[in-house]
């Protein structure tokens, strides 16, 4: 299996930061910026001419003639738009996986008290009236698909672990070539699992639409190349 993870565009939070430093106002569950719906059309013409390597060989070239076989996105509004732009240009559908959401879940931060509040996420009507191609899961009903509190720190590792385990139970055993739209912090949690690294101490950068790739095999895992984003020009890369 070739597994590729690519975090989603420039959100409106992601902005907030950049020019404020702080998260003060951040939105529960923000939109992508104009910036971050060019950053996905760059992303989906790549991915659309094909440039990503898809066979297991060794290659002084990993970035040729690509076609992705699955397209998945978490349930946060900012990376349903990327794959939604993406899956219009190469012609996959996009499925949801609950489980690949940000680090947190959905909350809000009380100012006064600075204790983070789990909010009740989009249900299912929202996202039929918003991104009716969207393959939605079967038990997300009227109520929101987050409706729990925020999620701790010590409950992301886990998540990571549950992530990885369902992904090889179907994707593992065969040439599949596998793409998920998720999020930085989520991006960290799975990268420390696959590679075993048992710390929290150490951050992977990675950009807004920057694409890792993983091969998985019987012998092991192979980490092809991280945080590709020369498909952008200058001014996109956030």
């Amino acid at each position: 299996m070739q597994f590729y993870f690519i975090r989603h565009g420039q959100s409106a939070n992601n902005l907030l930061y950049d020019t404020t430093g702080s998260s003060i106002g951040r939105n529960q569950d923000p939109e992508l910026t104009p910036i971050g719906v060019e950053q996905a059309e760059k992303l989906a013409r790549f991915l659309h001419e094909g440039s990503l390597q898809t066979d297991n060989k060794r290659s002084n070239n990993p970035i040729a003639n690509v076609s992705l076989t699955h397209l998945y996105s978490s349930l946060m509004t900012r990376a349903v738009s990327t794959g939604t732009i993406v899956s219009k240009e190469i012609g996959l559908p996009l499925v949801a996986w609950e489980d690949i959401h940000e680090t947190g879940g959905i909350y809000l931060d009380d100012e006064d008290s600075g204790t983070r509040i789990g909010q009740p996420g989009r249900n299912r009507n929202y996202f039929l009236e918003r991104y009716p191609d969207l393959v939605l899961p079967l038990t997300l009903g009227s109520t929101g698909w987050w409706n729990r509190p925020f999620e701790e720190r010590d409950q992301r590792p886990a998540r990571a672990e549950r992530f990885l385990n369902e992904l090889i139970a179907r994707h593992g055993n065969g040439d599949d070539r596998v793409a998920i739209i998720s999020h930085g912090g989520f991006y960290n949690y799975l990268l420390r699992t696959v590679l075993k690294l048992g710390r929290d101490d150490c951050w992977f950068v990675l950009n807004n639409v920057g694409i890792t790739r993983l091969d998985f095999h019987a012998a092991g895992v192979d980490l092809v190349y991280m945080n590709r984003i020369d498909f952008l020009p200058p001014e996109l890369i956030t």
